[in-house]
């Protein structure tokens, strides 16, 4: 876990002598003489905690805490003060400071306080890393009644002591981000942050920014500098969703970071190490995007040292029935209604239905019939009347579809209902935009 100290003391023996204990203890620490440069530091770069001097030209510790709490509410403030001045250390204590300390102070006593600040934010971390984990434990009983479900658990099971990198395929909606979750926090890492980022969502520069960060002035708007995702990731897990729409330079800059453990902030000349674990996931066929240069084989290999495929739910109708009912109980608090389970009759259609989105058009058509529904039982009416549209045809050796066949035409027939309207129909989906056009535009004759 990277822990940085930012020391604000006008005396520069002082101050000398701060930083190089901290650094001693293994602490990253900058540290600057005045109020203004702790103002450009804070501007420039994220620190854990804020050593000032309750004293100090240009701006005090008392303002300098002001205004440090406003931009970095998790920031903690140790006060340096003088025996005189402990009445304006209680008053910093009011208005957020962590703790302060007296002069001439103890070296030791500074250390133990940065060392228990330090062991609050790994608790923090560790607080919403179980409560994460638990409620990702709890749905589990509710996805893995399926056998392919149970083999992928499996499967996390055993790699739970590994820190190799995973690569999740299967068609959008089916759960990769649930899967990416799971993997994360039942490993090694799992204290550690988890990030994630949809890479088809964002332009190449914007991807490029989100993930490595920038330096102030690297491009028109780069008013300070930022932390990327793979910096703020450091020692945790990175999920990139999507990975097979980044473009080919970035992809570059991504297998830099995994083979050598570094890269460079956009804009930047000095290398960033890190250490990440790199869950990846896409719902398009690698091989071929592979044959037709749109991804680097040797990215694909050193992200595919684990594959975990998750079949779409129509192969997996055993879960349909504890999802449904897992999502009822999600998101019922939110409209305050006593809707005790689901009729046979409703059921039965939600089972025979093939969900071209998936778990996740699952979860919007629950969370709408919760809305419509008016007694105690989820029924047939609260349900999408598209839903009756895809039944299961009488099967003759004729008029056998294929799945991709039967998706553009139930995808034809929503459009169709919303007026043309493509993000809508992505919506009742429970699909991107991207992946609707693919189904749209795919050829299957």
């Amino acid at each position: 876990m990277n822990f940085k100290i930012l020391v604000a003391e006008d005396e520069e023996i002082t101050l000398k002598h701060l930083v190089y204990a901290l650094k001693a203890e293994g602490y990253e620490v900058e540290g600057v003489t005045n109020g203004l440069e702790a103002l450009r530091m804070l501007e420039k770069d994220k620190f854990d905690v804020l050593i000032t001097d309750i004293k100090m030209p240009e701006i005090d510790g008392i303002q300098l805490l002001e205004i440090a709490k406003k931009k970095e509410p998790d920031i903690e403030i140790v006060i340096i003060t003088g025996f005189g001045s402990i009445a304006s250390a209680v008053e910093a204590m009011k208005k957020g400071a962590y703790d302060y300390i007296t002069k001439p102070f103890d070296l030791d006593e500074l250390i133990l306080k940065i060392s228990k600040i330090k062991e609050k934010k790994i608790l923090e971390r560790q607080n919403v890393a179980l409560k994460t984990f638990l409620e990702i434990n709890k749905k589990t009983s509710f996805i893995g009644k399926s056998e392919s479900m149970k083999n992928i658990l499996n499967i996390i099971e055993q790699i739970k002591n590994s820190d190799c990198n995973v690569l999740l395929t299967g068609e959008s909606g089916v759960g990769k981000s649930f899967i990416a979750k799971l993997i994360h926090y039942t490993s090694k890492r799992k204290d550690m942050p988890f990030l994630s980022i949809n890479c088809a969502t964002l332009t190449e520069e914007l991807l490029s920014s989100e993930l490595f960060g920038h330096e102030k002035g690297a491009f028109t708007g780069a008013i300070k500098q930022k932390q990327g995702l793979i910096e703020v990731a450091d020692g945790g897990s990175l999920f990139l969703d999507e990975i097979a729409e980044m473009s080919p330079n970035l992809q570059a800059k991504l297998l830099r970071v995994i083979e050598e453990g570094e890269f460079f902030r956009v804009g930047g000349t000095k290398p960033i190490k890190v250490n990440v674990r790199f869950i990846a996931a896409t719902n398009q066929d690698v091989k071929k995007a592979i044959q037709e240069k749109r991804f680097r084989e040797d990215l694909y290999y050193r992200l595919n040292v684990m594959e975990i495929y998750i079949p779409p739910l129509r192969e997996r109708k055993e879960d349909i029935e504890p999802l449904s009912k897992f999502f009822l109980q999600k998101h019922l608090p939110k409209y305050n209604k006593k809707i005790k389970g689901f009729t046979k009759e409703a059921m039965d259609i939600l089972i025979h239905y093939s969900f071209p989105g998936n778990v996740r058009e699952l979860e919007n058509i629950i969370e709408r019939a919760i809305i419509l529904e008016k007694t105690q039982y989820i029924t047939v009416e609260s349900l999408p009347p598209t839903l009756s549209l895809f039944k299961i045809e009488t099967i003759q050796h004729g008029n056998i579809k294929t799945i991709d066949e039967l998706n553009k035409e139930y995808a034809e027939k929503i459009l169709e209902i919303t007026g043309g309207n493509k993000t809508k129909t992505a919506e009742l989906l429970g699909i991107s935009r991207t992946s609707l056009w693919r189904i749209l535009k795919s050829d299957n004759k």
